[in-house]
């Protein structure tokens, strides 16, 4: 039992308890001592006085490199980081080596996890110009989703026949997330700074090469081929104010057919930050200006955008020199991203009600995620303990990412995860973890 701790769940902070009885949870009891007879001689009591308990974050979006670019980060390292973070489920997307863009290759990885990983774990299938036979396989109750690359990034699975992109939206069994940025118009930007400033430019160019019309092209193109055709979208790390005017927060989330998602650093960082940060915060969209950030925040607050993630994408710090054309894109910060939200919780910009929301509730409502994202009995218990006021500051000595580097270093936070539960398990426990514990595969309601 963890007891009389601020529970954050469902719109409420309330002080209440927790029973967990081996992977579930038992009971929630609202009220200070209001738990009834408990035998400290068959419950282990954690006490959660000052504390906030929050169910665990479900992460949509990440890169954990495994197999094949297990150099920048694996399943076992980059879940471990997760877990620290109060991460407890991630989805993991297909760009890796080999992709995972048929079904034989997509169990592969369920396989890796289920040996590897510390947090629940789900992966998607990749599209390809030529593989929607193996699209049409995937059985929806046990795979996330179909990744679509509508603008290359990190690895070559960028789809742009018209056909087959048609063919994906017209007959999809589940969910199609979106990577959204137009080929065009980056390359016509690119050959457009070249030739003013040569090839040696520096990070801030990354903005303006991957700007707010070659994401809105791309993302006004996802949701008219997903309006035509009826199809479930979901379009990932969304980073400009003008692709907001796509989505709708007229309906609930089980309503809406079209989704977006925002990951956190667009919530956090702006271009002003490429002068200190440089190709640490270059990434695929790119970060772009002060006004998108608020905007991206005023829509998260109005449902506009329906969930949060993170989009981690861990390389090794060589890869990241050199010029903005040259150095890779992506950024690792899956154990970082609950205490940035609850940072800017604490500045003012959501309440911790709507972190929760938009970090946990979401994602298991809008992929319909089997028993996990709420503290409800006979929910799994995917919860994490987080000390609010106990500050500290992110140093390569506390940092758990393979790569090794954070682009939070000497940042302060005031919130702390002291301990996360997977499954009924503690996986973390104040900087030690129990390594024994491995996740479940989600499964999902179709």
């Amino acid at each position: 039992m963890i007891r009389n701790a601020q529970i954050v769940n469902e719109g409420k902070i309330f002080i209440g308890s927790v029973l967990i009885n081996g992977e579930l949870i038992e009971s929630v009891h609202e009220g200070k001592n209001n738990y009834g007879e408990i035998d400290p001689n068959k419950v282990e009591i954690i006490e959660g006085d000052n504390l906030l308990l929050l169910p665990g974050v479900i992460d949509d979006q990440v890169h954990f490199r495994d197999p094949g670019l297990t150099h920048k980060g694996d399943i076992y390292s980059e879940s471990k980081a997760a877990v620290a973070g109060g991460v407890t489920s991630f989805m993991d997307m297909p760009n890796t080596r080999p992709p995972a863009v048929n079904n034989e290759l997509l169990e592969e990885k369920f396989q890796l996890a289920a040996e590897k990983s510390l947090a629940n774990f789900s992966f998607y299938i990749g599209a390809t110009n030529d593989n929607l036979d193996e699209l049409l396989k995937i059985n929806p109750q046990q795979v996330c989703g179909i990744k679509v690359f509508m603008g290359s990034s990190t690895g070559n699975m960028l789809v742009d026949d018209e056909k087959t992109l048609n063919a994906i939206f017209r007959d999809a069994p589940c969910l199609i997330a979106t990577h959204c940025e137009d080929e065009l118009t980056i390359r016509r930007n690119k050959e457009y700074y070249q030739s003013l400033y040569g090839e040696n430019l520096p990070a801030h160019f990354h903005s303006l090469i991957r700007n707010e019309d070659a994401c809105f092209a791309s993302s006004a193109k996802a949701v008219s081929l997903a309006k035509k055709y009826n199809s479930r979208l979901h379009i990932l790390h969304l980073s400009t104010e003008k692709e907001m005017s796509l989505f709708d927060n007229s309906v609930s989330l089980e309503d809406k057919k079209i989704t977006a998602e925002v990951c956190v650093h667009y919530l956090w960082f702006s271009n002003k930050d490429y002068e200190q940060l440089g190709n640490k915060i270059k990434c695929n969209p790119s970060i772009k200006s002060e006004t998108d950030k608020l905007s991206l925040i005023r829509a998260i607050n109005n449902n506009t955008i329906d969930v949060i993630a993170t989009d981690h994408a861990p390389h090794l710090l060589p890869e990241k020199e050199g010029n903005c054309l040259n150095a890779a894109s992506g950024l690792p910060l899956v154990q970082h991203s609950l205490v940035t939200m609850l940072q800017l919780a604490k500045q003012g910009y959501f309440t911790i009600e709507k972190v929760v929301e938009k970090m946990c509730h979401a994602p298991a409502r809008l992929f319909k995620i089997e028993k996990r994202g709420f503290i409800r009995p006979g929910y799994y218990a995917d919860i994490t303990l987080v000390h609010p006021n106990d500050t500290w500051q992110v140093s390569k000595q506390n940092i758990f990412y393979k790569c090794g580097w954070s682009p939070f270093e000497e940042m302060s936070f005031d919130f702390r995860v002291l301990k996360t539960w997977v499954n009924g398990n503690k996986v973390f426990d104040e900087g030690k973890f129990d390594e024994q514990v491995r996740g479940k595969r989600l499964f999902f309601r179709v």
